[in-house]
């Protein structure tokens, strides 16, 4: 087992691996930008490195600097939380050339998976079902008109290193297939340096639908059941919660078995989700591949009393995993609060928080590492806190949300929390009836 760990991250899945590690008996480093060093990651951390100024560019991206702050303090595991580095196939490598344990999958699975439109050929290969459309990247105009042609207006592009929905384009109608075309691949080489696309038919309302995987050292693989991320704004997800309401046990038991068998097709180890668009009629295919932990993995956490990060950690110790599939017993739901104002297009606030009071009771939880008086830095993220309930059924997990969503006061800047609470007495959220185009009519009150 690892002896110390160092946490490339920041913020609250800083303090959330922190947490596992301390109750594990492992030792830990926290690294820090100079925006960062009043954080909770870094006061409960054993040691802590500032790795540099506040922009990610020159601190949390900085693959020499954590490293050196690896070997200065004799960690042996390298943990990369979710988001800068932590699907960076180049980091991972360089792990392994210092002989540091990097706790997420291998370069050769972050490249494999990490590139849309290979990993949708390694899913085929595999037997997974996947959304009908180009086989691969699209070499230029003229093969995107045929094979848009051959798959059936209306269809999506993508660009093949996306993600964030980032180079991604709804196209009707022939006619404005060229503008998408453009667009899409210049958006994508300003944000990924990249503008390699694929296209894939555009699934009408559709739910995004997670399967949570474990897969060990062994080729081992097995999961955890599903999560609903449907409720999103611009690919960004604001709420999650498991088990989806729009699955049924038929469903659950195929999705489950296709995650199952694209992990251990690739031989995948460690934590990931394999992400699927599901249609109206509970067809599902395969859209991607995340190799890390997700935001919202404590909603699976708390249905089937599993710490994923101790599993990650053991997994990457080579411990074996059980095999076991795991199925929710209860009902959790999770909100993210950022600093956000909702009224106003959910404009970025970052700011000073005056006062804050976190709820409390029975099954609920709270993933953060604010407080009053804490400087919300405007150069990363904006969320800065996760609202976890769980309950018995949908109905008490809703009601149980609300309460708790009552309770929580964040004073000093805008949050979301006022969204969060007029989507819990929404008709349709609370029938369970959604998809990712929700919001796009949802209006605040």
């Amino acid at each position: 087992m690892f002896k110390k760990i160092l946490i490339a991250n920041r913020g609250e899945i800083a303090l959330r691996v922190i947490r596992t590690c301390k109750e594990m008996g492992i030792k830990t480093v926290a690294v820090y930008s100079k925006a960062d060093a009043e954080s909770l990651h870094v006061r409960f951390a054993d040691e802590a490195v500032c790795i540099g100024p506040a922009a990610s560019s020159e601190s949390y991206l900085k693959m020499d600097r954590i490293i050196a702050a690896a070997e200065i303090t004799n960690a042996d595991a390298i943990h990369p939380g979710y988001g800068f580095l932590s699907e960076n196939a180049k980091f991972s490598k360089l792990c392994e050339e210092h002989d540091v344990k990097f706790i997420g999958a291998s370069p050769e699975m972050i490249d494999r998976m990490g590139d849309k439109a290979n990993a949708k050929s390694t899913m085929i290969a595999a037997g997974v079902p996947c959304v009908p459309g180009s086989e691969g990247v699209i070499e230029n105009f003229e093969d995107c008109e045929k094979t848009a042609l051959e798959t059936g207006y209306p269809v999506m592009l993508k660009a093949s290193a996306g993600g964030g929905g980032k180079g991604m384009r709804a196209v009707w109608k022939a006619e404005d297939l060229k503008d998408a075309w453009d667009s899409a691949r210049q958006e994508s080489k300003a944000a990924f340096g990249n503008d390699d696309m694929y296209m894939e038919k555009l699934i009408e309302e559709p739910r995004h639908i997670e399967i949570q995987i474990i897969g060990d050292s062994y080729g081992k693989a097995c999961h955890l059941s599903e999560r609903d991320c449907s409720v999103q704004r611009r690919h960004q997800k604001l709420t999650e919660e498991t088990p989806s309401p729009f699955m049924t046990d038929d469903l659950r038991d195929k999705m489950g078995k296709a995650a199952v068998k694209a992990a251990e097709f690739i031989k995948y180890e460690g934590a990931g989700t394999v992400e699927f668009l599901v249609d109206k009629h509970r067809n599902f295919f395969f859209m991607e591949m995340n190799t890390r932990i997700q935001v919202e993995h404590p909603i699976t956490e708390e249905v089937v009393n599993y710490d994923l990060i101790r599993e990650q950690i053991l997994v990457a110790a080579g411990v074996p995993i059980s095999g076991k599939n795991y199925y929710p017993q209860l009902h959790s739901i999770e909100c993210r609060i950022n600093a956000e104002d909702p009224y106003n297009g959910f404009r970025p606030a970052p700011g000073k928080i005056t006062s804050y009071h976190a709820p409390g009771g029975h099954g609920v939880r709270i993933d953060t590492h604010v407080y009053a008086g804490y400087m919300i830095p405007p150069n990363y993220d904006s969320m800065i806190s996760k609202l976890i309930v769980t309950a018995q059924t949908r109905e008490e997990a809703i009601n149980k949300m609300k309460r708790a969503l009552d309770e929580y006061i964040i004073e000093g800047v805008k949050t979301t929390i006022p969204f969060h609470r007029q989507l819990m007495d929404h008709p349709d959220y609370i029938a369970g009836n959604y998809t990712t185009k929700f919001m796009e009519d949802f209006k605040m009150k």
